[in-house]
Order: structure tokens, then C-alpha cells, then sequence
């Protein structure tokens, strides 16, 4: 599988392990940046870049990297067409792929151990989409709502309580 990695000095070192141990799985993998440490970089560029990659390349996966995840995984959704989650635990990072066919993981390099994040990444590159229709459903309705943000979202107009 074609997976794409992207962080930043936060993440630079997890990315490198992360690049190293998805190709000695037999994953070929696209190191998108940053290529060298810099202390001071800021991750949207290669979230963003990750994610357009992802989009571009159907069947891919993207993997996106920084201190806790989170603006990884917030710049990464700005992509239209990424779902990324963010896994913390082995079950959001199955659950990002059984249940939202997460194209993008977000981890946060702070908040785990190497060998757990790797692992992390490792579940959500194993794991399958479930195909389970209320799950496209859902899919589905995110989908309609990125390509048309004007549309009907709730089926009745809120109620004022």
C-alpha cells in the first residue's frame, strides 16, 4: 500500500520511525516532509500536502504527525476528500478505519512511547474498512455536506428550548 507521512519538528523523529518501519512491512512509503529538523517549522504545509496526496492517490493512506496530533489532524481535514482521525488508542485507531474509512491517522508523538505510536499507525494501515452501510451512510452525508456546504444538514430545523 502507498502511504504518505507528513509532520513536523514535533513529529520528525516518530516520522522517520514510523517511514523505516512501514517499508520494512513492504509499504511503499512517500516521506513528504519535513526532510530535516527544524525546531521552529509549522505542520500545516506538510498536513495539507499529506492530505492532497491521499486524495490524489485512491487506495492510499496518509499518516500526519506533531506533538499531540490534534492540528495535524485538523489541518489534514481541510483537505477535501481526507478523513483523518486522530488515534490515542488501539481502538480509535481501528475504529477511524472500521467505522469513518479514514484515508489519514493523526498521532501525536508526545503523547506515546515509539513502540505504541508505531503501533497505532500499524492498526489503522491493518485495518479494513467494514463496509457496514450505516457507516457509508455517514460517510455519505459528509461528503455531501463538503461538496455543499449550503445544503440541508438537519432534517427539521432546530428547536429553541
Amino acid at each position: 500500500m502507498r502511504i504518505y507521512l507528513g509532520s513536523d519538528h514535533a513529529g520528525f523523529e516518530l516520522k522517520n520511525a514510523a517511514a523505516a518501519h512501514l517499508t520494512s512491512l513492504g509499504h511503499d512509503v512517500t516521506d513528504v516532509g519535513p526532510h530535516v529538523y527544524d525546531a521552529v517549522d509549522d505542520y500545516p504545509p506538510f498536513c495539507l500536502e499529506t492530505g492532497r496526496l491521499v486524495v490524489s492517490d485512491p487506495g492510499s493512506l496518509g499518516v500526519v504527525i506533531g506533538g499531540s496530533g490534534n492540528g495535524e489532524q485538523i489541518a489534514a481535514n481541510k483537505v477535501a476528500g481526507v478523513r483523518a482521525a486522530l488515534a490515542w488508542s488501539k481502538d480509535t485507531a481501528a475504529l477511524g478505519r472500521q467505522h469513518n474509512n479514514a484515508n489519514v491517522v493523526a498521532v501525536g508523538a508526545r503523547m506515546h512511547e515509539e513502540a505504541v505510536a508505531l503501533e497505532l499507525i500499524q492498526i489503522f494501515v491493518d485495518t479494513p474498512f467494514s463496509e457496514d452501510p450505516r457507516h457509508q451512510r455517514r460517510i455519505d452525508m459528509v461528503a455531501a455536506y463538503e461538496a455543499d456546504p449550503r445544503g440541508q444538514v438537519l432534517p427539521a430545523e432546530p428547536k429553541k428550548v
